[in-house]
C-alpha cells in the first residue's frame, strides 16, 4: 500500500470515528474490514444453501413445487426493507444496527424493544440453523449418527444437539479471537458456498427433464380442503421463504469494524440481499426441473437433498452436500457475529443487566468476549431442550424469525413517522432513495406487518404438527411473543430504563472549541 493510499485510509478513518462520536461513542474497535468482508457477513447470514437445503421440503409439503412463487415475493418485500436500511447505513454504520437505528428513529423504549426482541430472536436463531447440521452430514454418510441407528424416536433430535453444540462450541471460539479471524474463515467459507451455489444451477440444468411452465403450476392439488383454496396453501408455503431472506442487517452491524461503512454497508446489503434471491431462486426452479420424479414423496420429506442424490448421483451430490456444510457453518458465525454486536452496542448503553461487562472490549482481541460467551451458552441450553421436545423447538425456532420482523418493523415504522412529519434526512453523499423513499418505507411497514402476522397465524401444521393437539401450541406465536415482548419491557420499564445511558468507559471524548475571537 502506497503512502498516499495510508494517508486516505487513516483520514476516512478518522471520517468514520468522528460519525461514530455523533451518536455519543467512542471507537474501540478494530476497523480491519473490506468490501467483501461485510458482503460475506450478510450473505453468509441469509445463507443461501442453508435456506434451501432447511426448507425446501416445507414449502413442498404445504404449497406443491408452486410454491417457488414465494421466493420473489419475499424478495420484493424484504428489499423495500433493505433499502430503508441502506439509507439507514449510509448516515448510522453502527454495531447492533437494529437497535440503534429504532433507538435514533423511535426512541429509547422503541430501541429497547427492537434490540430486546432481535437479540432474543438472534440466540434461537443459531440453535436452529445449528441444527441444520442433523439435515445434511447423516445423508452424507451414516457415521455422522452418533446416537442410535436414527431410527428410534428421539435419536435424530439428540444427534443433532449433540452436532449442533460442536457447532456453537467452535463459533463461540472463532468468534471470541476477534473480528479478523471470524471475517477470514466467514469469507473462505462465503467464497466457496458461491462457488457450489453456482456449481449447483449448473449441473440441475443440465438435468433438466421438464420446462418451467410445468413446474411453476403444480399445485399437487393442495388447498382443496382450506377456507382461502391454494391460496390458503400457499401462504403457509412461503413460510419456507420468509425463513430464509432475512439477516442482511449483519452488513451494517459489522459497520464499528469496517473501513467506509457508510458507503459499503448499503452496497453490501442490496448485494447480498440481490445475489441470494437469483442464486436461491434459480436452485430452487432447477431443482424442481431436473428431479426425476415430480411426484416422490421424498421431496416434501427429505427434501433438496434428495434432489442433489437423486438427480446428480451420490458422488457428485456428496460433493455438493459438503458444500452445504460449510455454508451452515459460516452461517452459525455470521449470526453469532450479529449478535455479539448487538448485545455489545445495548450493554454500552447500560440497557442490559452488568452492562459494564458484556461491553468490555478485549484488549488483545479488540473484541467483546464475554457477549460471545454468554450467546453460546443461551444457545446450547436452547438446544438441549430439543432432545425431547422437538415440537416446542419447532414452535420456538418460527417466533424467532417473527421476532426479526417484529425487530424489523420497530425501526421501518418510526423511520416512516419521521419522514411524514419531515424529519427524516439521508446521509449528504450518501445512499439515498430520493423521492422514492415514502412508497418503499410504506411498504417495507405493509410488507412486515402482513408477514408478521402470516408467520404467527395459529397453523395446526406449524405449531402443533406431530403429536397431541395443545392450543398453547397452536398460539404459541402470540403466546411467546406476547410474554417476550411484555416480560421484557416490563423489566427495562421498572428497572433497567432508570439506569441507562452511554457508560462512561465507552461515552465519545467531547472536544473542547476554541473560544470565539473577541472584538
Amino acid at each position: 500500500m502506497s503512502s498516499d493510499d495510508r494517508t486516505t485510509k487513516s483520514a476516512q478513518g478518522r471520517v468514520d470515528d468522528e460519525a461514530l462520536g455523533e451518536l455519543g461513542y467512542k471507537p474501540e474497535l478494530r476497523r480491519t474490514l473490506g468490501n467483501f468482508h461485510t458482503f460475506a457477513a450478510g450473505i453468509s447470514y441469509i445463507s443461501i444453501l442453508t435456506g434451501t437445503f432447511q426448507l425446501f421440503y416445507f414449502g413442498v409439503a404445504f404449497g406443491g413445487p408452486a410454491y417457488w412463487w414465494s421466493w420473489p415475493m419475499v424478495f420484493v418485500g424484504q428489499l423495500m426493507v433493505a433499502l430503508c436500511f441502506c439509507e439507514l447505513a449510509g448516515r448510522y454504520p453502527v454495531a447492533g444496527s437494529v437497535y440503534n437505528w429504532a433507538k435514533t428513529m423511535g426512541g429509547p423504549h422503541i430501541g429497547w424493544l427492537g434490540g430486546w426482541m432481535m437479540m432474543t430472536a438472534t440466540m434461537v436463531t443459531l440453535s436452529a440453523v445449528a441444527l441444520a447440521y442433523q439435515i445434511t452430514l447423516p445423508q452424507i454418510d451414516g457415521w455422522f449418527q452418533f446416537v442410535g441407528d436414527g431410527s428410534g424416536a428421539n435419536d435424530a433430535a439428540a444427534n443433532a444437539v449433540l452436532l449442533g453444540s460442536v457447532l456453537i462450541l467452535f463459533s463461540t471460539l472463532v468468534n471470541a479471537f476477534g473480528v479478523q479471524l471470524m471475517a477470514r474463515i466467514n469469507s473462505t467459507g462465503v467464497f466457496i458456498e458461491l462457488i457450489a451455489a453456482i456449481g449447483l444451477i449448473i449441473f440441475l440444468a443440465a438435468h433438466i427433464t421438464r420446462g418451467p411452465s410445468t413446474v411453476l403450476t403444480d399445485t399437487y392439488g393442495l388447498g382443496a380442503d382450506r377456507t382461502l383454496g391454494y391460496f390458503g396453501a400457499f401462504l403457509t408455503a412461503s413460510l419456507a421463504s420468509a425463513y430464509v431472506m432475512y439477516g442482511f442487517d449483519t452488513a451494517s452491524s459489522l459497520g464499528e469494524e469496517s473501513h467506509d461503512p457508510s458507503r459499503n454497508a448499503p452496497r453490501a446489503i442490496l448485494r447480498a440481499l440481490i445475489a441470494s434471491f437469483i442464486i436461491g431462486g434459480l436452485i430452487l426452479l432447477f431443482a424442481l426441473m431436473a428431479v426425476p420424479n415430480l411426484a416422490a414423496e421424498e421431496l416434501s420429506t427429505a427434501g433438496l437433498q434428495y434432489v442433489v442424490l437423486e438427480t446428480l448421483g451420490s458422488t457428485i451430490g456428496e460433493i455438493f452436500l459438503w458444500c452445504v456444510v460449510v455454508a451452515i457453518t459460516v452461517c452459525v458465525l455470521a449470526v453469532q457475529a450479529a449478535g455479539i454486536r448487538l448485545m455489545f452496542a445495548m450493554a454500552r448503553d447500560n440497557n442490559l443487566p452488568a452492562g459494564s461487562v458484556l461491553a468490555k472490549v478485549s484488549p488483545r482481541f479488540k473484541t467483546p468476549v464475554v457477549p460471545s460467551v454468554v450467546i453460546g451458552v443461551v444457545a446450547l441450553v436452547i438446544l438441549i431442550i430439543n432432545i425431547n421436545q422437538p415440537q416446542i423447538f419447532s414452535v420456538v425456532t418460527s417466533i424467532a424469525v417473527i421476532m426479526i420482523y417484529l425487530a424489523y418493523l420497530c425501526v421501518t415504522a418510526p423511520m416512516l413517522l419521521q419522514r411524514l412529519r419531515g424529519q427524516w434526512q439521508p446521509a449528504e453523499g450518501r445512499f439515498s432513495l430520493g423521492r422514492w423513499g415514502l412508497p418503499v418505507n410504506i411498504l417495507a411497514v405493509v410488507w412486515g406487518a402482513a408477514m408478521s402476522l402470516n408467520l404467527a397465524w395459529p397453523r395446526a401444521e406449524v405449531y402443533n404438527a406431530t403429536g397431541a393437539q395443545h392450543w398453547y401450541l397452536r398460539w404459541g406465536a402470540f403466546l411467546f411473543v406476547g410474554a417476550v415482548a411484555l416480560g421484557g419491557f416490563a423489566y427495562y420499564w421498572f428497572v433497567q430504563r432508570h439506569r441507562t445511558g452511554v457508560l462512561e468507559e465507552h461515552r465519545a471524548v467531547a472536544t473542547d472549541k476554541p473560544d470565539s475571537p473577541t472584538a
